[in-house]
């Protein structure tokens, strides 16, 4: 989505000291401030006032200062707000029963409803299938290096009122963050468009700026869809795809095929 701060729901100076809190596990309020060239009570007052350090850090009995998820692969932290967290090597030895119970567990877990379970565990599987084709689609045309990208399904990370993050998928590559959003749909809906894009300026923060967050809408109902649709009144465009192109997003943005 790009490194425009107009968009980020936090300020540049509380980012900087979340991202190096991120990196650089432990450390206390004054090696912040020096670490960051900025003054020491402004440190302070953003570690215990700010809204991304309270809903993201913590403070442990010695004064030093943590993040519950990692900026450096693996993401420590990420399995505790991820229905199902792991490589994609991983999700593809597993079998599809096999990790659609993990998946339902770990939604458990992190409280995600599962009220709506007929409907809900269809949506899992048709999602689940779709990234084994795209997986299969890349072990045939690539070097297999993307066996060891994160992968994550479900991850919910809903913390009092300031963070508010709900990703069907997420692909973690080693420079890329991408969040996708699923439908079991034929036609593109631009509130859907809107819902897909959504929570970007929330994750490119958690991740970091090492990391280029794309956002894609995925309408598995639909068949050889792969186009780029404006993101409400804004000059941003997301590609949507048919769950059979989602290959053709990757490779937009990976070059896979040059």
């Amino acid at each position: 989505m790009g490194d425009d701060n107009r968009f980020s729901p936090f300020s540049r100076e509380e980012q900087a000291v979340y991202a190096l809190i991120s990196r650089r596990d432990g450390l206390k309020a004054r090696e912040i401030a020096a670490e960051l060239h900025l003054d020491r009570t402004e440190v302070s007052r953003l570690l215990f006032s700010a809204p991304l350090m309270r809903e993201m850090c913590y403070q442990d009995r010695e004064y030093r200062w943590h993040a519950l998820i990692r900026q450096s692969p693996v993401h420590e932290g990420l399995y505790e707000f991820s229905g199902w967290y792991g490589t994609v090597e991983e999700f593809m030895a597993l079998p599809e029963d096999e990790w659609l119970g993990r998946l339902q567990e770990g939604c458990r877990r992190i409280g995600r409803n599962l009220n709506d379970a007929r409907g809900l565990i269809h949506s899992f599987r048709d999602c689940g299938e779709t990234m084994r084709n795209l997986f299969r689609d890349l072990e045939s045309m690539t070097d297999g290096s993307f066996r060891t990208w994160e992968l994550v399904f479900e991850f919910r990370l809903n913390r009092a009122r300031y963070i508010r993050i709900y990703a069907d998928v997420l692909v973690i590559t080693r420079e890329r963050v991408f969040t996708l959003e699923f439908k079991m749909k034929r036609e593109i809906d631009p509130e859907e468009v809107k819902q897909a894009a959504k929570y970007c300026p929330y994750l490119e923060v958690v991740f970091g700026r090492q990391y280029d967050v794309i956002p894609a809408l995925v309408l598995t109902g639909a068949r050889d869809l792969f186009e780029f649709v404006p993101i409400g009144n804004t000059e941003y465009e997301l590609p949507v795809c048919s769950g059979d192109m989602l290959f053709n997003v990757m490779n937009e943005y990976m070059g896979f095929l040059e």
